[in-house]
């Protein structure tokens, strides 16, 4: 590592990190920001490439003390510097400037699970969806068009680092419709306005669980050329956290095809 930190906010390193925050700075430039120990570790046991690493003495904790240790490579920032970079109130002193993953669709299986997310822009919702799908099993989440960016660095923190360990691909509605076509996926949308439960509708083989934003839903084309479910909802609340919903949905597939 560099022998003396970066103190200055005006840097140009450290306006550049600033600016990486943005989704349209790391567009062009294909990179992501990777932040906290476990993140960035999860990255690198998934292969992520990482360009830079930088890191703040006084903020490391002892995970991220030894996670630098190994890298052993970086560029050094003062704790004002680190802060002004950071996107967490309470950082842990490390950050890494990796490659942005090409887009990954897997080669689906006779029970391949997956997920569509259609225009959710809550960067929590995609990262807690991410974390389900991971620990579901489930073998892609596929998200459709402008939403959050799920390799924006409020998604990884949210994910945990699961976007680096569950195939995640950011791709055109066409696109995405036409790989489904062609793999011979059932497309399960989950509606409050469908007929049926989810828990009485099957979920074996291929699956995809297609789910949109909770004030707008799903868009009408996407309903409509696809089975429907429903979360029954017995109080007055009128939709879930997309999220709950997710889980609910996913675990139920899980329980079927264990036979359960």
């Amino acid at each position: 590592m560099t022998r003396e930190p970066i103190t200055s906010l005006q840097n140009p390193q450290v306006k550049r990190l600033v600016r990486l925050r943005t989704r349209r700075e790391r567009e062009a430039e294909g990179v992501m920001l990777v932040e906290g120990a476990r993140e960035l570790s999860r990255a690198l046991q998934a292969g992520v490439r990482l360009r830079e690493v930088f890191s703040c003495p006084e903020l490391l904790g002892p995970e991220a003390s030894a996670l630098a240790d190994v890298l052993q490579t970086g560029t050094l920032l003062s704790r004002s510097a680190f802060e002004k970079v950071s996107g967490r109130e309470n950082p842990d002193g490390v950050l890494g400037v990796a490659e942005q993953p090409e887009p990954r669709l897997p080669n689906p299986g006779p029970e391949a699970l997956i997920v569509l997310l259609h225009g959710l822009e809550k960067p929590g919702n995609v990262g807690a969806i991410l974390r389900t799908a991971d620990a579901a099993g489930a073998h892609a989440v596929l998200v459709l068009g402008r939403g959050a960016d799920p390799f924006g660095p409020n998604v990884i923190r949210a994910s945990q680092g699961a976007v680096f360990s569950v195939p995640t691909a950011v791709l055109p509605e066409a696109e995405a419709l036409d790989w489904l076509q062609r793999h011979h996926f059932r497309t399960v949308a989950c509606t409050p306005d469908a007929r049926q439960d989810y828990w009485d509708t099957p979920l074996t083989g291929r699956t995809a669980l297609l789910l949109g934003t909770e004030h707008e839903g799903l868009p009408a084309e996407w309903r409509g050329t696809h089975q429907a479910v429903k979360i029954p909802m017995y109080g007055q609340a009128d939709s879930l956290n997309v999220a709950t919903a997710a889980a609910l949905v996913l675990y139920e597939a899980v329980r079927q095809r264990r036979g359960g």
